[in-house]
């Protein structure tokens, strides 16, 4: 069996790799979204996401193979089920978005908004996603600190984005009556019709 620290290794790994694509997609999206009248939001705390994001890039693999303990096999393995389900979930909500998924809030006035794949069901599959990851690798290495901390900062910095997010684009597209009722992260509740 894998020895959790090096499972650690191998999924974060991954996930860096992913996050370097994600960046690339970005800019040429937010090329393409300015290209056809798009908006970046001033408001969007993009610049703490990078931040938050970057210090927890360094900071798991430091507590995973500098801070002592000894990861949970049985932990490690379930984290990385969570882990991959999370990537999956963002991929179906990168994929449902197409050209207009991206790391900053930027809204083309006029186009209407998507409610396929994933956000048939939440308003907010790839935040649902992001904050399982940040929650989930760190624990396959037994990382506890790591996951708490960085979890708890990226619920702080999601509920200003999410606001931001939701304000442009119900001002720029049928975002506000098409999502009405329908829960941010966990399916049920009540449904638009």
């Amino acid at each position: 069996m894998i020895e959790p620290r090096h499972l650690f290794a191998a999924v974060f790994g991954l996930i860096v790799v992913e996050r370097i694509f994600e960046l690339f997609l970005s800019a040429r999206n937010r090329k393409r979204a300015l290209a056809r009248g798009g908006m970046v939001v001033k408001e969007d705390p993009y610049g703490l996401i990078v931040v938050l994001h970057s210090l927890f890039i360094v900071a798991a693999p430091l507590e995973v193979f500098f801070l002592p303990g000894i990861p949970s096999p049985l932990l490690a393995w379930s984290m990385t089920v969570v882990a991959v389900v999370a990537m999956g979930l963002r991929y179906w909500a990168i994929l449902t978005l197409g050209n207009r998924w991206n790391a900053q809030v930027i809204c083309v006035p006029g186009l209407p908004a998507v409610h396929s794949g994933p956000y048939r069901w939440v308003r907010h599959p790839n935040y649902v996603a992001v904050g399982l990851e940040m929650f989930a690798l760190p624990l396959i290495g037994g990382a506890w600190r790591t996951a708490l901390v960085f979890g708890l900062l990226n619920l702080a910095v999601l509920q200003r984005r999410i606001k931001v997010e939701e304000e442009a684009l119900s001002t720029h597209s049928d975002y506000a009556h098409l999502f009405a009722g329908q829960p941010r992260f966990l399916p049920g509740g009540r449904r638009p019709s």
